[in-house]
C-alpha cells in the first residue's frame, strides 16, 4: 500500500502541475540513445521527474528524467524522456510507477520504446521490430506482493500484452512512410552487465528475438490498469556472441541516436491513426 499512496500523491502533484492542460491520449516511452524524440513535439509544459515529491528519478546515461507534455501531429500526448530501471537500485514497484501515474492520468495508448541486442540471426543493427510478445520470468513482476484492486485484478490475463490492432496499423502506417517493420519477442533481463554469449544461446532456445533491460514489466504493470500498450525496439547491436565484439553502453546509444528521425516520421503517421 506504500506504493499506492505514493502513486496518489505524485498524481495530485501531477495533476496540480498541469492545470488547464488537456489529459494525453498517448504515452510515448523513450528508450537509451531517443530522447531526442522528444523534440519533435510541440511543447506546453515540462515536468522533471525530481519535482515530484518522493518520485524516482533517472540515473542511466541519456535518460533526462522528465515528463514532456505537448502535441506531436496534433494528438494530445506526453513523452517520458527517459525511465528508471531496476538496475539502478530500484523496485520493480518503483520502475512502474511513472507508467502507472501516467494511466491514473488518464492516458490510454502507451508507445514503449527501446533499444535492444539483437538475437535473431537475420537481425541487423539498424532494425526496428514491434513486439509481438515478451519473456518477464527472469526480473522481480512489478505485481508482487499484495494486490490494489483499485488498479487491477490479482491475476491479469496477459494473453496479448500488446495490442494486436496497434499493430497492425502500425505495419500499415510503416509501409505508406517507407520504414521496415518486422515483429519479434523481447526478453528483459536485470542488467546492468550485458548478457553472455551462453545466455544468449538459452534466450534463442527459450523463443527470443530481442533482449533490453527494460520494458517488459512496464508493459505488465500497464496491461494490469487495462491501457492498450504497443512495443517498438531499436536494434542498436548484436547480443553477445554473435557479432565477435565488445558491447558497451556507448555503441548503443550511439546507434539509438540514428533511429531517431525514422521513429519521429513513424509516430507523427501512426498517432492519427491510433487516436481517430
Amino acid at each position: 500500500m506504500e506504493m499506492f499512496e505514493q502513486l496518489r500523491s505524485s498524481e495530485q502533484q501531477l495533476k496540480s502541475l498541469l492545470r488547464g492542460l488537456p489529459v494525453p491520449q498517448v504515452a510515448v516511452v523513450l528508450g537509451s540513445g531517443l530522447s531526442a524524440v522528444a523534440e519533435a513535439v510541440d511543447t506546453q509544459r515540462v515536468v522533471p521527474y525530481a519535482d515530484i515529491e518522493g518520485f524516482p528519478t533517472s540515473t542511466a546515461p541519456g535518460h533526462k528524467g522528465r515528463f514532456v507534455f505537448g502535441t506531436l501531429a496534433g494528438v494530445p500526448l506526453v513523452v517520458m524522456q527517459g525511465r528508471v530501471h531496476f538496475y539502478e537500485g530500484y523496485a520493480m514497484s518503483e520502475v512502474v510507477l511513472p507508467h502507472r501515474l501516467l494511466a491514473r492520468l488518464g492516458v490510454q495508448t502507451f508507445v514503449l520504446t527501446n533499444a535492444c541486442g539483437g538475437i535473431r540471426s537475420d537481425m541487423r543493427p539498424g532494425d526496428m521490430v514491434v513486439l509481438r510478445d515478451h519473456l518477464s520470468s527472469f526480473v522481480p513482476s512489478p505485481l508482487r506482493g499484495p494486490n490494489i484492486e483499485a488498479l487491477g485484478p490479482r491475476f491479469p490475463d496477459m494473453t496479448e500484452v500488446y495490442d494486436a490492432k496497434l499493430r497492425a496499423q502500425l505495419h500499415v502506417v510503416a509501409g505508406r512512410v517507407g520504414i521496415a517493420l518486422s515483429e519479434g519477442v523481447y526478453l528483459q533481463v536485470a542488467g546492468p552487465a550485458f548478457e553472455t554469449p551462453a545466455e544468449i544461446a538459452a534466450y534463442r532456445t527459450l523463443g527470443a528475438d530481442m533482449t533490453g533491460m527494460s520494458t517488459a514489466v512496464e508493459a505488465q504493470a500497464l496491461r494490469h490498469m487495462g491501457a492498450r500498450v504497443i512495443g517498438i525496439s531499436c536494434v542498436t547491436n548484436l547480443a553477445a556472441g554473435m557479432s565477435g565484439e565488445p558491447l558497451s553502453s556507448e555503441e548503443v546509444d550511439e546507434m539509438g541516436r540514428e533511429f531517431e528521425p525514422k521513429l519521429v516520421a513513424l509516430l507523427s503517421e501512426a498517432l492519427p491513426v491510433w487516436t481517430a
